[in-house]
């Protein structure tokens, strides 16, 4: 499955990490940085005392975030460079000495960053967006700067806080970044090497024999435990780092800060979980049709991701680009140009390998380019995922003409045209596919649907629970694994085997460990609901939507997800709207059941 697989092009940039000009970026960058401080300090960037005048104000402003833009994009490029060794790689010591190189510096830029998110709580916002064209372009980010202000806590305290940080919750994400992605495995299945990374291990799931699935599930978990407490370490740290934080700066809760940061209000929050909780007996029946399918009386944890129907021909990677390329373009010559280019220019590291991290991702570069990494393997699952980050990458060309302080799209509008460009692969796909070949697709893409519905709900219970409890004390792993069920048992109900579930997600799972960002889970849903009602706009009005469409993905920065979504007639602070969407999703459940009947 590996052959000719493509890894990524990093040269663009720099020819490797011990080059002449990747140093000689590196020493720019930091320059750039001090140049900003002198910046700061010629103009007194601190709580304004009144005394400048607003002539003196509004220089400053303009001054400040022109240089605040600039040093911003670079810092984007010089993260994902070496991020492209960290992730693909995490073994090799030279690029993990330049991350932390780069972290110690980005330290310097985000107490920056705070000091001018104070100072701009200490302006009139209003009267310097009227009075300065810059100031109206960034009037969203000045607004909510200006809320965000109010949370700051004192000078020293943000100056400490975010000094420690390198040391505390970061240290730990990189921690479980490192450690996870160098688990080596004893696997003993037939046919497999004796010991495989632990992302290969994860892939064995969507083996089509059983006894595999199970086989690789069981030493999976042993797996977890053999080192459950250095991970369960990192957890307990980054929650409880997150908790004190949180509340020192006069946050009600985590997930009130996060749904801030989203630009979305706990009224819509509600509204897609009750729509959400209302379509679990929907999934559980499309569970139970896929038990049968399998000829097994309930499906066990390790059945989640077993392939039903045929496949046709094997999805190998050049068949997923051709076919990807072919449907961008029937929505746009210049999607489709776009994903030509993506694949022409090696965008993608798609070759599943030792020191790789698990799972799938899209990082901006450099103005309108990006870069993929996913662990490929020939299925159709694998070519929605394909489809989905090419969506993200897509969503960076279209914010390329933004400065980078408007290009701050939150997790929630981050999924729309990823999720988009997934539908509209897996629609073509069932188009054209012959009727065992459309079971293979309705299974990939009802397999997504549900853990993105069913199974990001139980991590929301997982970690509100947790931050919950870790207010009075650390959590041993096993509490972990307690409460990770009980989320999984509320949520999959009878659809799946209450005896063999995964008590060790929350190991598995790398958004827990993203420090500074909590509740990474929901906007997964909002993105893929969001984006079939966009898709199913998309289907009753072609042309008018084509003609407003970029322009949605280019202002994800600049304004909240309701005033964005109004846009075409959704209110997304009503069960509503999340409940059409979920029709769609019963619909495909339904032609599910009927094509599995008589299995």
């Amino acid at each position: 499955m590996n052959d000719h697989l493509p890894r990524w092009d990093m040269s663009v940039l720099y020819p490797g990490l011990d080059s002449g000009e990747f140093r000689a970026g590196f020493a720019d960058y930091v320059q750039a940085i001090a140049g900003l401080e002198s910046l700061f300090e010629h103009y007194c960037i601190e709580s304004c005392d009144g005394s400048a005048s607003e002539e003196e104000t509004t220089a400053a402003f303009e001054a400040i975030t022109g240089e605040f833009n600039r040093i911003l994009e670079a810092a984007r490029s010089l993260r994902a460079y070496i991020h492209s060794f960290v992730s693909t790689d995490s073994r090799d010591q030279a690029a993990q000495a330049r991350m932390s190189e780069l972290q110690k510096e980005n330290l310097r830029l985000r107490q920056l960053e705070t000091r001018y998110t104070a100072w701009i709580g200490s302006l009139d916002v209003e009267s310097l967006i009227g009075r300065s064209g810059l100031a109206a372009d960034h009037a969203f980010m000045l607004r909510k700067a200006k809320a965000e202000a109010a949370h700051l806590m004192s000078p020293a305290e943000e100056s400490l806080a975010i000094t420690l940080s390198l040391t505390g919750g970061t240290a730990w994400s990189k921690l479980h970044g490192n450690l996870t992605s160098q688990i080596m495995v004893s696997v003993e299945i037939e046919g497999q090497p004796p010991q495989l990374p632990m992302s290969m291990v994860r892939n064995l799931a969507f083996d089509p024999d059983r006894e595999v699935r199970r086989r690789a599930y069981e030493v999976e978990l042993a797996a977890w435990k053999r080192n459950e407490v250095p991970i369960a370490a990192a957890l307990n740290s980054i929650k409880g780092e997150t908790g004190v934080l949180t509340r020192r700066r006069g946050w009600n809760s985590p997930l009130n800060q996060t749904l801030f940061d989203s630009n979305m209000d706990r009224q819509a929050l509600d509204a897609m979980l009750q729509a959400a909780r209302e379509s679990f007996p929907d999934f559980r029946r499309y569970l139970k049709a896929k038990a049968r399918a399998l000829g097994i009386p309930v499906l066990a944890w390790y059945d989640l991701f077993a392939p039903v129907g045929e496949g046709g021909a094997a999805w190998r990677f050049h068949r997923a680009e051709e076919f990807v390329t072919t449907q961008f373009g029937t929505f746009s010559e210049k999607l489709r140009d776009f994903a030509s280019r993506a694949f022409r220019e090696r965008w993608i590291d798609a070759e599943p390998r030792e020191g790789k991290r698990d799972g799938a991702f899209c990082m901006g570069l450099r103005k309108d380019e990006s870069r993929i990494l996913m662990n490929y393997k020939p299925a159709f699952g694998a070519v929605s995922t394909l489809a989905h980050e090419l969506g993200h990458a897509y969503h960076n060309l279209c914010l390329a003409d933004r400065a980078m302080l408007q290009r701050d799209t939150p997790m929630t509008l981050a999924e729309t045209a990823s999720t988009f460009c997934e539908t509209i692969v897996r629609q073509a796909g069932l188009r054209q596919a012959e009727p065992q070949e459309q079971l293979a697709i309705l299974e990939a893409s009802l397999q997504a649907s549900c853990q993105v519905v069913v199974d990001i709900t139980g991590r929301f219970l997982f970690e509100r629970q947790v931050f919950e409890e870790r207010r009075a004390r650390e959590l041993a792993p096993g509490e972990f694994q307690e409460i990770m069920l009980a989320a999984q048992r509320e949520t999959y109900g009878d659809g799946l085997d209450s005896d063999t579930l995964h008590p060790y997600m929350w190991a598995a799972k790398p958004h827990y460990y993203m420090s500074g960002l909590s509740y990474y889970n929901f906007p997964y849903m909002f993105g893929l609901l969001f984006g079939l009602g966009l898709y199913a706009e998309y289907r009753r009005s072609p042309d008018t939507f084509r003609a407003s469409y970029d322009d949605l993905l280019a202002s994800t920065g600049i304004s909240d997800a309701a005033s964005l979504t109004a846009r075409f007639g959704f209110d997304i602070r009503t069960p509503g709207f999340w409940r059409a969407s979920l029709g769609v999703i019963r619909a495909e459940i339904d032609r599910f059941e009927k094509l599995t009947e008589g299995r």
